[in-house]
C-alpha cells in the first residue's frame, strides 16, 4: 500500500490507485485528535468516541478526500450480509434519514459520482470494489461472519443484477485486517466455514503449541471474490495485520471492543 497522505495519514491500494475516475482510502491511527484507545484519528460514530474528535476527524479526512462530510456514507455494522444500494432517492433523504436507511448493513455500492461509500473495521476484513466499465464502487464488511455468509459475493452478484457489471471487470482491494496467525478461532469458527463449503486444507491451521485453530480470513475472501468471477489478478490483497501492527491501525482484538476503527473509502469521482 502507499501513503497518500501524512496529517492524517492514510493509504491506498496500488491497483486502485492508478485510475483517475476513483478516490479511495484506508485510515490509519495516525494524524487526528483522539486519545487513548481511540488516538488519534478515529473516524467512525459507532465505537464510543467522543463525538466532537469524530466530527473532527471526519473534517480532516474529507478534505484530503475532496468530499463533503455529508457525502462519506458509513453505515452502522451488525455482521450480516445485506448490502445497501445509494441512489438518488436515498440521497434526497435528509441526513439523519440516510444514515437510518443504511443502519444495518455490512456492505454498501453506488453508481453516483461524488459519494463516498465505506466501511469501518477494527481486525475484520474490508474489501473495495470498482467495475471501471459500468462506474460502480462498492465498500465491505468482511468479519468473519460476513465472510462465513459470503459477503463479498453476494455484493458482486448485486453489482450485476442492479449495475449490469461482469465480475471479470471488476477490481477488488482487499484491506488491512487481522492475519492468520493473530486470528485464533475456536472450532465452531471452524465448523461454520465447513458448512458453507470452505476448502479448510486451504484457510485452517493449527497452533502446535496450543492446538488452536487459525483461520486466514484473507484467502477466505479472496477466494469468495474468484468464486464469484472476479479475476485473480485484479485482487490485491494487503497482507497487513492490523493486531500485529497496533500501532499503526486499531485492533479490536488488542484495544478491546471500545476503541477507535479504520475507514475504508471509495468514491466516483
Amino acid at each position: 500500500m502507499i501513503r497518500v497522505s501524512q496529517y492524517p495519514e492514510m493509504l491506498q491500494f496500488s491497483c486502485l490507485g492508478r485510475d483517475c475516475n476513483i478516490f479511495h482510502f484506508v485510515t490509519t491511527r495516525n494524524g487526528g485528535a483522539g486519545n487513548a484507545n481511540y488516538g488519534s484519528f478515529n473516524v467512525s460514530p459507532y465505537c464510543g468516541d467522543d463525538e466532537s474528535a469524530v466530527k473532527d476527524n471526519l473534517q480532516r479526512l474529507c478534505t484530503v478526500a475532496n468530499i463533503e462530510p455529508a457525502s462519506l456514507l458509513l453505515p452502522y455494522q451488525v455482521h450480516e450480509d445485506r448490502i445497501a444500494v445509494v441512489d438518488e432517492a436515498l440521497l434526497s433523504m435528509s441526513a439523519e434519514a440516510r444514515l437510518k436507511a443504511i443502519s444495518g448493513f455490512d456492505a454498501i455500492v453506488t453508481n453516483v459520482p461524488g459519494v463516498a461509500v465505506a466501511v469501518s473495521t477494527a481486525d475484520c476484513v474490508p474489501v473495495l470494489l470498482y467495475d471501471p466499465v459500468q462506474k460502480v464502487v462498492a465498500a465491505v464488511h468482511a468479519g468473519w461472519r460476513g465472510t462465513v455468509k459470503r459477503i463479498c459475493s453476494k455484493t458482486i452478484a448485486l453489482m450485476h443484477e442492479e449495475y449490469g457489471c461482469d465480475p471479470a471487470n471488476v477490481q477488488a482491494a482487499i484491506g488491512p485486517s487481522i492475519g492468520f496467525d493473530a486470528f485464533e478461532v475456536g472450532d465452531e469458527v471452524v465448523d461454520a466455514f465447513a458448512s458453507a463449503t470452505y476448502d479448510l486444507d486451504a484457510l485452517v491451521g493449527r497452533n502446535a503449541k496450543t492446538g488452536k485453530a487459525h483461520i486466514d480470513l484473507w484467502k477466505a475472501n479472496k477466494s469468495d471474490l474468484l468464486r464469484a468471477g472476479v479475476r485473480e489478478e485484479l485482487v490485491e490483497v494487503a497482507e497487513v495485520c492490523t493486531y500485529t501492527h497496533h500501532e499503526l491501525f486499531f485492533s479490536a482484538r488488542r484495544l478491546g471492543i471500545k476503541s477507535g476503527r479504520i475507514v475504508s473509502g471509495i468514491a466516483l469521482r
